[in-house]
Formats: C-alpha cells, sequence, structure tokens
C-alpha cells in the first residue's frame, strides 16, 4: 500500500510540477504549422476557387450546409472579397508566426481560427490530412509548445538576464495583442457571429480570460503562491493535451489498420498495387509501374503496412520496437508523399507521429540544426565584428562563444543548453520572487505559465 501510494504521488508530481515533453510539443507545433503554412502557399492562385465566395462551393451553399451543422469559420461573417483576403492572409501570417514561435499561446489561437474558418468553409476540399490537421489544431492551443526551439524562449531567456542585472523589463506587446483580440471577440459576440456550435467559442473565452488572469495575478499578487497555482494549472493542462494527441494519433492508426483488414484486397496483399495506377495518385506514373512490377514487393508492402498500423498502439510501452516501427511509419509515408501525390497528408501524419519521437533524437536534432544554422551565420557575416547572431552571444571573430566562455560582466548561458527548464538566475539578497509584476506573455518568474 506504502508502494502504492509512493508510485502515485510520484505520478502526480511529475504531471504537475512540469510541461512533459517539450521538444515533443515543438516539434508538433512547427509540423503542423509548416504544412498548414505549405498548403496555403501552394494553393493561393487557386484560393478563390477553394475558399472564395464567387467559388464552386459559393458562400449561400456555405451558409446554408453551415445553419445545419453549426460549424465555426470566420468566414462566413461576411460575404465580402475584402474578408475574405484578410482571413486568408491571416492564416498564412499565423502558420509563420507560429512556426517560429513568436507568442505561441496567441498565434496557436489564431492559427485555429484559420484552419476552422477555411476548412468548415469549404467541407469538400482535402485529402485527409485536412481532418488530423482540423483535430489536432485544437489540441494545440492547450499546449505549451513554445519551450523550445522559439522565439518566445530566446525572449524568456534574455528577459531573464535583464532582470538578473537588475533592469526593468516590461511587455507591452503581450498586453496590446489581448486588447485587439479581445475587441475582435467582443464585436464578434455583439454581432451573433458567434452561434453555433458552442465548443470553438467556448475555447475563444476561456482562453482569452484565462490570459487576464494570469495577468491580474502576476500585477497585483505579491505572494509567488497563487502563479505557482496558475502553473501547475498550465501543466495539467499541456500534459492532458500531449495524451490526447498521442490518443488521436493511436486511434488514427488502429482504426486504419483494423478497417484494412477486413477488406478482400488487403487480405489477398493487392491492396497496394491499385491506388499506383489510378491516374489521380499518379504523378509518377513510370515510378508507379516500376514499384508494382514485383509482385512479392506489393504483397510485402501491403501485409507490412497492415501490420505496423495494428501493431503500434501496443508498442509504445516497448521503446525499441516503438522507434523501428515509427521510422517505419515515417518512411511509408514520405514515399506516400512522393509516390501518390499527397504530400500534404503525408507531412500532417509525419507531424503527428513526432509526437512519439525520442527525446535524445530530437536533442541531437536540435544541436545539429543549431551548428548548421551558425555556420550559414558564420558563412553569411564573414567573420564580422562582435555582435549577437541568431544563435546569441558571439564572441570577437563573429563566431559562437564556446560553452562555459562569457563576456566580462555578462551572465553566462545555461549549463544544460537542451533543458526545458533552464536554470533560476541568481537571486541577489532581499530579493522578493514577488516584486516583479508578470504579464500574459512573458512572465517574470520560474513558472512560466499559459503563455508558453
Amino acid at each position: 500500500m506504502n508502494r502504492f501510494a509512493l508510485a502515485v504521488s510520484t505520478g502526480i508530481a511529475r504531471v504537475t510540477e512540469a510541461a512533459l515533453g517539450p521538444y515533443q510539443a515543438a516539434m508538433i507545433r512547427i509540423g503542423f504549422s509548416a504544412t498548414w503554412l505549405l498548403f496555403l502557399l501552394r494553393e493561393f492562385p487557386h484560393r478563390q476557387e477553394l475558399y472564395g465566395p464567387d467559388g464552386p462551393w459559393n458562400w449561400n451553399l456555405a451558409e446554408q450546409l453551415i445553419s445545419l451543422n453549426g460549424a465555426f469559420t470566420a468566414l462566413m461573417w461576411s460575404d465580402g472579397q475584402f474578408w475574405f483576403e484578410t482571413v486568408y492572409v491571416l492564416a498564412v501570417l499565423s502558420s509563420v508566426l507560429l512556426l517560429l514561435g513568436w507568442r505561441t499561446r496567441t498565434m496557436s489561437v489564431v492559427f485555429m481560427v484559420g484552419v476552422l474558418s477555411l476548412q468548415n468553409r469549404s467541407i469538400f476540399m482535402g485529402d485527409g490530412g485536412d481532418n488530423v490537421l482540423h483535430l489536432m489544431c485544437i489540441y494545440l492551443v492547450f499546449t505549451r509548445c513554445g519551450q523550445v526551439w522559439s522565439l518566445d524562449e530566446r525572449r524568456d531567456r534574455r528577459t531573464r538576464e535583464a532582470r538578473a542585472r537588475g533592469e526593468h523589463v516590461v511587455d507591452r506587446v503581450g498586453p496590446a495583442l489581448w486588447g485587439v483580440l479581445g475587441l475582435v471577440l467582443v464585436s464578434a459576440a455583439f454581432l451573433d457571429r458567434l452561434s453555433g456550435d458552442w465548443v470553438v467559442p467556448a475555447i475563444l473565452w476561456g482562453l482569452w480570460l484565462a490570459q487576464a488572469l494570469w495577468w491580474v495575478v502576476g500585477r497585483f499578487t505579491r505572494s509567488g503562491q497563487s502563479r505557482i497555482m496558475l502553473d501547475v494549472v498550465a501543466n495539467i493542462v499541456h500534459n492532458g493535451a500531449l495524451l490526447v494527441i498521442m490518443a488521436e494519433a493511436c486511434l488514427i492508426y488502429a482504426t486504419a489498420g483494423w478497417y484494412k483488414i477486413q477488406g478482400t484486397r488487403w487480405q489477398d496483399g493487392t491492396a497496394v498495387y491499385y491506388p499506383l495506377h489510378l491516374e489521380s495518385f499518379s504523378p509518377w506514373p513510370a515510378l508507379a509501374d516500376l514499384l508494382s512490377a514485383n509482385g512479392v514487393m506489393v504483397m510485402l508492402v501491403t501485409y507490412g503496412t497492415v501490420a505496423v498500423q495494428v501493431a503500434f498502439p501496443f508498442t509504445l510501452f516497448n521503446r525499441r520496437v516503438k522507434n523501428v516501427l515509427l521510422a517505419a511509419m515515417i518512411t511509408e509515408h514520405a514515399v506516400i508523399a512522393v509516390v501518390l501525390g499527397l504530400p500534404f497528408f503525408s507531412l500532417a501524419m509525419i507531424a503527428a507521429d513526432s509526437v512519439f519521437l525520442p527525446t535524445s533524437f530530437l536533442r541531437r536534432l536540435g544541436d545539429g540544426a543549431a551548428r548548421a544554422r551558425g555556420r550559414l551565420w558564420a558563412r553569411l557575416a564573414g567573420g564580422g565584428g562582435p555582435g549577437e547572431g541568431p544563435l546569441g552571444r558571439r564572441n570577437s571573430k563573429g563566431r559562437p562563444a564556446p560553452e562555459g566562455h562569457r563576456a566580462p560582466g555578462r551572465p553566462g548561458p545555461p549549463t544544460d543548453p537542451g533543458s526545458a527548464r533552464p536554470p533560476r538566475p541568481a537571486r541577489r539578497p532581499g530579493d522578493n520572487p514577488g516584486d516583479d509584476p508578470g504579464d500574459p506573455e512573458n512572465p517574470g518568474h520560474r513558472h512560466v505559465g499559459f503563455p508558453a
């Protein structure tokens, strides 16, 4: 009984004290925002036919359907061309900013509104990956996906360093964004544009009020207990959302695998052959003919696809087997993107798969990307004078300073640059943790809370 109680208390502490999977959450953020951004840019010349008010699925037809299903879409607030262009551009802009990790809490909400607005406007557009993106963009707003690999992380680090030097840092962008988006939300509610299904409006109102509560607590409370409590709630919400994303990915693969088992073409090992010879899914006919020429290969791929999809949810507790199947599924989606001409579906599924990638692999991936970026910056800088580039502090030769070295009079970098929670700056005698007011986007204490 004592061992059981200890295990329960350890689990509760683990879930509440930290936002788990910071690198996986960052991969999801980057993957889905990049997928949606590439899709919007690819279809930019055809945006009028896909989502425009005068397209084949025009505004009147969409209005009739939405009056029945109650789906949320900001495109139905007006049938004007200017409003359509505004929503489309905002969808592109929010994807870029979320990809970079700028104000991730706010941008994840705007990203969700953009995805739902366009997809619910024309529900007959898409190739299956839009369904995954549709669900994941909602889950993403509950995660703290800007802890690593983001501009938010860099801003938080610089804020901590500035406050350690005794400087007073005030964030004006966060409250300004909160006020602008709040004005839009209140105006939409006043004009009765949020009628229909209540889920999305409830999410929007809840997050907007949560940001206000966070700012009020950080601004007017002197004790750190209230902020710690909000941080605990944020950790629980993040960890729960990450668990839902994992469950969603497992459900996708399990249902796909079990439905395939019931098909006769999958049972006799020939199912992969037929889509390779459909004109709509054959961007490279010669490559499709080459892959389908060997009957044994077709049979192995058919049975292997079913086996991997059915078995994957049962291998999550065996790290080695899970990683092997995960690599196989990512490879399968990469092949689908090229051979069947479904790049955005494959990118969406790979982004969903990334939640299962090992943290050690993601850290090595991040370190490799940082080194490549450093070499590129050094080449572009041409060995210029001292300064600070995208990688942060640089030495007198224009190159990144070695780890453990720092300029005189300036605080050094964290001892573990890959850690999800950087070490706290040294506190001077007499400092009070409640003396620095927080704000919705840039809290000034150890717990980064909702806006991370």
